[in-house]
C-alpha cells in the first residue's frame, strides 16, 4: 500500500492555448517532493496530471494506490502555476473532494494555496503548506505518522483549522542536499513520444536554483519571496550526467528564474560538461543587464541554443515603474552579445502596465522591429496577491481576479486602454512581427513565401486600423 500519493493540478487539457503547442513538462517541484519522502522511507507515488484527460484520471489513481495521504504539491518551477489560473484552481478543489471521498488526509502546497490557504481549507484540505514545502511536509507526516512527537502547533509553514497564526519556514540554502527528482515515477516515454512526434527532438526540464532576488513589481514571490538559493554547477551535471544516461533527452529547459546568477557559476558549468563529454542543447531565462561577453561566450560553450528576456517594454519610463532595474539598451547590447554566438533570443512583452501610453506601445514596437528576436511572448500586466503591482491596483479588482487559462489575457484592472484594445494589439504585434521577420529574409525565401507575405500584410494593416478608433482622443 502507498502512504503517500503526490499530484499536482496543472492540466494541459484545460489550458487550450498550451494544449495546442503541445510542449509539455512533468511537474519538476511535485517530483522533487516526492524524491524528498522517498528518501525519507515513505512508500509513494505521482500522479501526473500534466497529459491526463481529467480529475477522473486522478480519481482512478486514488483507487489504485488507496493511500492514506493525497498531497497536491504544485510545480513551483512552473510560472503556470505561479499564475494561479483559476480552472487549475476548480480542478484543485474537486481533486480534494475526491481524496477525501476516499479517506485520504489531504495536503496541499504551492503558490495559489499559500496566497489562499483559508479557501483550501474550506474545500477540505486538512492541512496547507506555506512556502517550499518539502521540510513542513516531512515534519507533518512524521507527526501524523507516529515518528516524531513534535506539535503540529510548532511546526513552521504549516497551516491548518488550528492555526492561530501562519509562519514560514526559511528556505533550503543547501541545495545539492536534496535528492534529484523521482523521474521514474512517472510515464517518460508518453513525453519524449510526443517531443519526437510533435517537434522533432525530446526535451527535459531542470533546475539549477530557487527564487530570485529582483524587485519587478508585478512579479508574484509566494513561496521564495526575494530569496535565492543555488546549485553547484557539479551538482547540476551530475544530474544532467543521469538523464542522458536514463532518457537521451536531445534538449533541457532550465526553468529557473534566473540562470547563473552567481559570478563565474557559467563559466564553472561549461567546464564541468567539457570534461564530462556532455553536449545538450538547453534554453534558459536571463535579465538583459547580466549578459556580459563572458556570460555570452560560456553559455554558448555549454550548449545554449535559446535565451529568453524579460524584455517587458522598450519605454524607459515604463521599465523603471515596474522597478525592473535595467536599461532599455541593456536589452538591445545583450541581444547583440547572444546573436555574436550564434545563440537564439526570445522576449517576454507585457502591455497594459498603469501610465503606458501609445507612445511607449510605439518604442516597445521599435525594439521589437530593431531586434528582431527569434521569438516573442506577449502578455498584459496581471495584477497578482503579495506584489505592489497588486496593492496599487487592488480597488480596481472586481469579482474575476485569476486568469482561467493562459490565454484569458484579461485586463483586471483598470488598463490606460479598454479590454479590447489590448485583444486586438496581441494580434497586431504579432502580425508586424512576422512581417518584419519576413522582410529580413533572403530574397528567395520572400518569394516563396509570398502568400504568406500578401497574408500577413493583410493582418498588418488590419490589426493597425482596429487600433485608430481607441487612439482618437490620446
Amino acid at each position: 500500500m502507498t502512504d503517500i500519493l503526490f499530484g499536482q493540478s496543472y492540466y494541459l487539457r484545460f489550458d487550450p492555448k498550451l494544449w495546442d503547442a503541445m510542449q509539455p513538462y512533468p511537474p519538476l517541484g511535485t517530483l522533487y517532493a516526492a524524491s524528498y519522502m522517498r528518501e525519507r522511507g515513505y512508500a509513494v507515488a505521482v500522479f501526473d496530471a500534466m497529459l491526463a484527460q481529467s480529475e477522473q484520471a486522478w480519481d482512478a489513481a486514488l483507487a489504485q494506490h488507496r493511500p492514506k495521504f493525497a498531497v497536491l504539491f504544485e510545480d513551483n518551477f512552473n510560472y503556470l502555476s505561479k499564475m494561479c489560473l483559476s480552472r487549475m484552481r476548480e480542478a484543485a478543489f474537486v481533486m480534494i473532494d475526491m481524496a477525501k471521498r476516499r479517506g485520504c488526509t489531504v495536503i496541499v502546497g504551492g503558490a495559489d494555496a499559500t496566497d489562499h490557504s483559508q479557501r483550501y481549507l474550506a474545500h477540505g484540505a486538512d492541512f496547507v503548506l506555506i512556502g517550499e514545502g518539502e521540510e513542513t511536509l516531512g515534519e507533518l507526516l512524521d507527526a501524523l505518522t507516529g515518528r516524531s512527537t513534535q506539535p503540529l502547533e510548532r511546526m513552521l509553514g504549516l497551516v491548518w483549522q488550528q492555526t492561530a497564526l501562519p509562519t514560514r519556514r526559511p528556505d533550503l540554502r543547501q541545495l545539492d542536499a536534496l535528492p534529484f527528482p523521482a523521474w521514474d515515477l512517472i510515464d517518460i516515454a508518453q513525453y519524449q513520444h510526443i517531443w519526437q512526434q510533435r517537434h522533432g527532438y525530446f526535451s527535459m526540464n531542470m533546475v539549477t536554483t530557487r527564487g530570485c532576488p529582483y524587485h519587478c513589481n508585478w512579479c508574484a514571490k509566494p513561496i521564495w519571496g526575494q530569496r535565492y538559493n543555488v546549485r553547484s554547477p557539479e551538482n547540476v551535471v551530475a544530474e544532467l550526467t543521469l538523464l542522458h544516461q536514463h532518457y537521451r533527452p536531445d534538449h533541457i529547459w532550465f526553468a529557473d528564474d534566473i540562470f547563473g546568477l552567481k559570478p563565474g557559476w557559467i563559466e564553472r558549468f561549461a567546464e564541468l560538461l567539457a570534461v564530462a563529454n556532455l553536449a545538450i542543447l538547453f534554453k534558459c531565462l536571463l535579465r538583459a543587464d547580466l549578459v556580459s561577453p563572458a556570460v555570452a561566450a560560456n553559455l554558448a560553450k555549454a550548449g545554449c541554443k535559446t535565451v529568453w528576456m524579460g524584455a517587458e517594454s522598450g519605454s524607459q519610463k515604463i521599465l523603471d515603474a515596474m522597478d525592473k532595474g535595467n536599461a532599455v539598451q541593456d536589452i538591445y547590447r545583450a541581444t547583440q552579445l547572444l546573436r555574436q554566438h550564434g545563440i537564439e533570443v526570445g522576449f517576454f512583452l507585457q502591455f497594459g502596465y498603469p501610465g503606458e501610453t501609445w507612445a511607449d506601445i510605439g518604442l516597445t514596437r521599435q525594439m521589437v522591429r530593431d531586434c528582431l528576436p527569434n521569438d516573442i511572448g506577449i502578455s498584459v500586466s496581471y495584477p497578482l496577491p503579495g506584489t505592489k503591482f497588486y496593492e496599487r491596483v487592488r480597488a480596481e479588482l472586481g469579482d474575476k481576479q485569476n486568469w482561467v487559462d493562459s490565454d484569458d489575457l484579461a485586463m483586471l484592472h483598470h488598463g490606460p486602454f479598454p479590454q479590447a484594445f489590448y485583444r486586438k494589439l496581441h494580434r497586431f504585434v504579432h502580425a508586424e512581427y512576422r512581417l518584419q521577420k519576413m522582410r529580413r529574409g533572403s530574397a528567395r525565401a520572400m518569394l516563396a513565401a509570398l502568400p504568406r507575405l500578401a497574408a500577413e500584410c493583410f493582418h498588418y494593416v488590419k490589426g493597425l486600423l482596429s487600433l485608430r478608433p481607441y487612439l482618437a482622443n490620446k
